[in-house]
């Protein structure tokens, strides 16, 4: 198990790495937007492909950023039923979640984007917007965040697997929202009596 589980740590390295370093995005389009709002203000100028910069820059971080959630166990659930199990079936869950609904899903997004990419790139496809973008960077990043995140998906099988075989903990212990909750009450309270 130690060779899958050198593979999972080399995956997670790197979505970690991308996922933080992607985060600047969000602040380049924040002040790309600003920008084009203040100059289309003053100057009465605008421009589309200020705008689809922008969108491309909030997609780039949405997408790319999508497997460092999934590593950080930050995807959204449905923790009032997940919580009513023993540890033991939240990773059988989260295992077969991974294989049955995960991999097939994003393996197929990977599958479907690699021509859509590489036509929208030999063509030249360009935005319907006067004055747009080209379009085949944002198709990509639709490609390599898909990519990524079937990465993490492997990853997240192996440390499921590791887990359930007692080779390694549990990086992500599941505590229910009441539990978090009261955790943190019991740290505000223990602070306020310092």
């Amino acid at each position: 198990m130690q060779g899958p589980l050198a593979l999972s740590r080399g995956i997670d390295r790197l979505n970690e790495f991308i996922g933080k370093s992607v985060s600047w995005l969000i602040l380049l389009a924040i002040l790309v937007s600003a920008a084009n709002a203040v100059i289309r203000k003053i100057f009465d100028i605008s421009s589309n492909a200020w705008l689809e910069l922008q969108w491309y820059l909030f997609g780039a971080a949405f997408m790319l950023a999508a497997a460092y959630t999934l590593k950080q166990n930050e995807h959204i659930r449905i923790d009032i039923v997940y919580g009513l199990f023993s540890r033991r079936v939240q990773h059988w869950i989260d295992l077969l979640g991974h294989l049955l609904f995960l991999m097939p899903f994003v393996t197929q997004m990977v599958i479907y984007f690699v021509p859509y990419v590489s036509l929208s790139f030999r063509s030249g496809e360009m935005s319907n917007n006067s004055g747009g973008l080209i379009i085949w960077p944002a198709k990509a990043i639709l490609l390599v965040g898909f990519f990524l995140l079937a990465l993490q998906g492997i990853s997240e099988i192996i440390k499921k697997i590791a887990i359930m075989r007692g080779d390694m903990d549990d990086p992500n212990p599941f505590i229910s929202a009441h539990e978090q909750a009261e955790l943190e009450a019991k740290a505000l309270a223990d602070e306020v009596r310092s």
